[in-house]
């Protein structure tokens, strides 16, 4: 099964948009991944995000664009100063979920499952940007997450 880690698209600065949603640019990028992910065909069972305005916007985008029959959920845990390591014991990794969420976090969390350590950093996350990790069994039942694929709107 996978895990999609998004980094919500581009959002307006705090002092221009007091709900700090998606600006213009953050919506078309956040589309136009969005509509490359449905091309990997994700099926997903759930969608998540943190329930701020600019991951939440987010999370529709790709919610319609993978026509999900999943729902959107708001979930606690994932705003950007959040504990890595208390989140991540409540992944499940028999299902396909889809994560919108923030940085620091997202690349920590990455980081963290990986490698052990959320302070080794695996990957630079972009706005609107798509990690999927995968899973195994490890040794002892444990389980060990590995990067699958990426999606970026920017490659450079």
């Amino acid at each position: 099964m996978a895990l999609y880690l998004v980094q919500h698209g581009i959002s307006a600065p705090k002092g221009v948009n007091h709900e700090k949603g998606l600006t213009q640019q953050g919506r078309e990028e956040t589309e136009r991944i969005a509509h490359v992910a449905k091309n990997y065909q994700i099926n997903v069972s759930k969608i998540a995000h943190s329930g701020k305005n600019r991951a939440a916007q987010t999370a529709r985008i790709f919610h319609t664009a993978l026509a999900a029959n999943a729902p959107i959920e708001i979930i606690s845990g994932i705003n950007p100063l959040d504990d890595v390591r208390r989140f991540a014991k409540s992944i499940k990794p028999d299902e396909n979920a889809l994560i919108v969420g923030h940085l620091p976090f997202m690349q920590r969390l990455v980081s963290y499952l990986t490698t052990g350590s959320e302070e080794t950093k695996v990957y630079q996350f972009q706005n609107s940007g798509i990690v999927c990790l995968d899973s195994s069994q490890g040794p002892g039942g444990t389980v060990d997450w590995f990067i699958k694929w990426t999606l970026n709107p920017h490659i450079s």
